[in-house]
């Protein structure tokens, strides 16, 4: 098949080489773009560990000057493409949740608790869910560092464009709510929105498919579990 990839540029890499090794054709469609937030403040505090909810924030993270002195520090991810960034970064003690900011938060709870000292949650500027809410609820002290920022792309990617033009798609990917919803808003202003009636949408959980409603997709596909491996066995 021939699918439109959407995740920015910083994650596609083993998406592509996934699909590339399933016999499918990727096509370029980055919908945001990540930027580090270089004036962002990592407090020098005793943390008891590192929660980080993303790929992009564990890149953003291991090229701080701070890294040093947290790498000893155990951390929690969401789920197995941010606990492996984790460990590229210089993490060593890196545990995985179920893939989404519920199941991480059910880790926290499993695993620590809130007298063993704060946590550093490492974020973007826009999360997904409120982590840092929920453990605050349950006793943790929680500091939040936004380390980088997703600027979304004002119009589709020319590469997407033209393939949805000619009718070159089978199916797009998406891997969240702020994607999806920018992936519209822009089809919608292309006026590319007809083009869709012969093209699945893969949403990796419920809020994805959620934030597509009313584009006239040929079918939207949800994942069993939000993870990659889940995402992909849809296209089988």
């Amino acid at each position: 098949m021939r699918l439109l990839v959407t995740r920015p540029d910083e994650d596609a890499g083993p998406l592509v080489e996934a699909l590339t090794g399933l016999g499918h054709e990727s096509i370029a469609a980055p919908l945001l773009a990540i930027r580090p937030v270089a004036d962002a403040v990592i407090p020098d505090t005793p943390y008891q560990a590192v929660l980080i909810t993303s790929a992009n924030g564990a890149r953003a993270i291991g090229a701080r000057r701070e890294m040093a002195r947290l790498a000893p520090i155990p951390v929690l991810a969401v789920g197995e493409a941010s606990a492996a960034a984790a460990r590229v970064a210089g993490f060593a003690d890196v545990t995985a949740a179920d893939g989404d900011v519920h199941a991480l938060a059910g880790l926290v709870l499993g695993r620590l608790s809130p007298g063993g000292g704060p946590l550093l949650h490492v974020a973007g500027a826009v999360t997904a869910g409120d982590l840092k809410g929920m453990l605050e609820a349950r006793g943790f002290s929680v500091d939040r560092a936004v380390l980088y920022e997703a600027v979304t792309a004002e119009q589709l990617p020319e590469a997407a464009a033209s393939a949805l033009g000619e009718g070159r798609v089978d199916g797009a990917l998406f891997y969240s709510p702020r994607t999806a919803r920018q992936f519209a808003e822009l089809v919608r202003i292309a006026g590319l929105e007809q083009e869709l009636v012969t093209v699945t949408a893969y949403c990796l959980s419920t809020a994805v498919a959620d934030a597509l409603a009313g584009l006239p997709f040929k079918a939207v596909e949800i994942a069993a579990e939000p993870s990659q491996t889940s995402l992909l066995e849809l296209l089988a």
